[in-house]
């Protein structure tokens, strides 16, 4: 797993957080005897942030550190890394890893973690406490803003990837699991050019491409989840999106969906453009031809389609109108299906998200902002 670590200034505890359209930093922290924290916000995306703690410690030497602090507004961390972090409510517990426990005097410990906010505050916390000990270096003043900027979740550096992406991957089958999601870079079709994916966690992540805009699916990047359970036993299946897609190009952003170990894929396309169709059992002058028309489930209207690709069945609902985000109740979908009988009570697999890639204009960008599938 790659992750980028922000440095830290040595005696000063500075934070950055975006906060609506603005970057804010706080003023420095005086230093107190005992202990110094410096909490950063590194990175800052709808949903979720990435932040960077540094402890100095100012007292005796220590062999073992916890580090605990408090939240005001609903921050709850999702991943850490170099310490094991746990949180109850508020509060915020962080213990050093086997390798970073021993700190001398003045020596410094840092680790990271990814957490989740509500997109309307995001505060520094206002005190840390280290081995029972306050660090009344932190901290303590309100974020002062200190210029106007328009950030964007996919700001990116010159190769189109993103500076904070915590992993970055070429490979044609690459992944990387996050939370519970698991991202593969997927690129499995004939004539296929260069495909770089990045992620900041499993549910925030992108992809540069740049395919040639010749027949067939050149890849299908995605985030998902593996279910393995029989369509009877679900009781939920529902799901968030939110994604920026360019303007030109072959492709769609679609869910593709597994059963009965493969024998049935069923792809529900929300958005689509250029020489992209789904699978059908037969084609006019316009393309592919429904099996039904106006269908409304799931919180969307589709055309559904109808065919095989090979070995096995393919459904696809393709919405009506073309849309960058939403919601959409999966079990619905599923459950049309069996009410219609083109499945019975299949054995669900896999569920993906992503982008079904057959030509880009160029570089092309392609963003997953935010993404959830839960199920019960």
């Amino acid at each position: 797993m790659r992750r980028r670590t922000l440095a830290l200034c040595t005696g000063a505890a500075i934070a950055v957080a975006a906060v609506g359209a603005n970057i804010v930093t706080a003023l420095p922290a005086s230093a107190a005897t005992g202990c110094r924290v410096s909490y950063a916000i590194a990175s800052q995306w709808p949903g979720g942030f990435g932040a960077n703690v540094t402890i100095t410690n100012l007292g005796d030497p220590i062999s073992a550190w916890t580090l605990t602090w408090s939240y005001t507004a609903g921050q709850q961390v999702t991943q850490a890394w170099n310490a094991t972090v746990t949180q109850s409510g508020a509060q915020v517990t962080a213990k050093n890893a086997g390798y970073n426990g021993s700190v001398a005097t003045n020596g410094t410990a840092s680790f990271g973690f990814n957490g989740s906010w509500n997109n309307s505050s995001n505060p520094v916390p206002s005190s840390f406490v280290l081995n029972g000990t306050a660090c009344t270096g932190t901290v303590t003043n309100s974020p002062t803003p200190t210029r106007s900027v328009t950030p964007s979740p996919t700001s990116s550096s010159a190769n189109g990837v993103p500076s904070d992406a915590v992993w970055v991957a070429t490979g044609a089958w690459d992944q990387w699991t996050n939370n519970g999601y698991t991202i593969i870079n997927d690129v499995w079709g004939g004539g296929a050019g260069p495909q770089t994916i990045w992620a900041r966690t499993g549910t925030n992540w992108g992809v540069v491409a740049e395919h040639p805009r010749t027949s067939g699916v050149k890849s299908y990047p995605h985030t998902g989840k593996t279910l393995n359970r029989t369509l009877s036993s679900l009781s939920s299946v529902r799901s968030s999106f939110n994604v920026t897609v360019p303007a030109d190009g072959d492709y769609e952003t679609a869910y593709d969906i597994w059963a009965n170990n493969n024998a049935y894929e069923v792809m529900i396309w929300t958005n689509q453009h250029g020489a992209v169709g789904p699978i059908a059992e037969s084609y006019d002058s316009n393309g592919a031809v429904p099996s039904a028309r106006n269908v409304t489930v799931g919180g969307h209207t589709w055309n559904v389609y109808r065919g095989s690709n090979g070995a096995n069945a393919v459904f696809s609902f393709v919405r009506t109108a073309n849309t960058t985000s939403g919601t959409v109740d999966v079990l619905a979908v599923m459950n049309w299906l069996r009410t219609n009988a083109w499945w019975g009570d299949v054995t669900v697999g896999q569920i993906q998200f992503g982008f079904e890639l057959s030509g880009t204009a160029g570089r092309s960008n392609f963003t997953d902002n935010s993404f959830s599938l839960d199920y019960a």
